[in-house]
């Protein structure tokens, strides 16, 4: 069994996203998890109202650290935006997607989701077809 963890600053919407999609597509043989590099208190309540209208859930999900043995026991380590930083133990694999962020170009609220969400869908999509 494969373990993935996606990691963003916050844990709070980015990952949660990430973790979310890659639960619903990716084979049972995948576990999936997601932290935050500096967790924060609450999900971002846009993020879930997003993905829920798109079928996924978080359901019993919170901001949780990227520590111990959650990051040790990790096979993939995926870093959403550019703001998270771990040091990972020596060997593990791990990319970073540079995902969109319409708010620099003046766009928010749901629209700046929606776009969000169909960057990371399309990433996890590829992720799913490069390890199953």
């Amino acid at each position: 069994m494969k373990t993935v963890l996606f990691v963003c600053k916050k844990n709070g919407g980015k990952s949660q996203m990430a973790a979310s999609i890659m639960r619903a597509r990716a084979p049972e043989n995948i576990r999936v998890f997601s932290a935050g590099a500096q967790p924060g208190e609450s999900l971002n309540g846009l993020s879930v109202q997003t993905l829920e209208a798109r079928g996924y859930s978080v359901e019993g999900e919170y901001p949780k650290a990227a520590e111990g043995e959650l990051v040790e026991q990790s096979d993939l380590v995926v870093f959403l935006g550019n703001e998270a930083h771990l040091d990972l133990p020596e060997g593990t694999p791990s990319e970073r997607w540079s995902t969109v962020e319409p708010s620099l170009n003046g766009i928010e609220g749901e629209e700046r989701m929606n776009l969000i969400l169909d960057d990371i869908e399309a990433r996890v999509n590829d992720l799913v077809q490069r390890i199953s």
